[in-house]
């Protein structure tokens, strides 16, 4: 398979997503809380030019286990 930059991002992005999912998921265990807290941050550009209006929210939660899902879909890119 060849590589490029979009097979990275694609790799990078369901990296994220299934740390966010196992993060989730083991949210209720009390053990293992350093790893399922969520740090939130969030960007909303808004214009306004009279003709229309445009306005944009978008927010990141990123745990523990989001950036070692990420750190593991690099691996796994690189190794392939």
């Amino acid at each position: 398979m060849k590589k490029n930059g979009w097979i990275l991002l694609l790799f990078l992005v369901l990296g994220l997503l299934a740390g966010a999912l196992v993060s989730r998921w083991l949210e209720s265990v009390p053990g293992i809380s350093f790893l399922t807290k969520k740090i939130q941050t969030t960007w909303s550009p808004a214009v306004d030019l009279y003709a229309f209006s445009f306005d944009l929210t978008i927010t990141l939660q990123i745990s523990l286990l989001s950036i070692i899902g990420v750190v593991v879909a690099l691996w796994l890119y690189r190794k392939m």
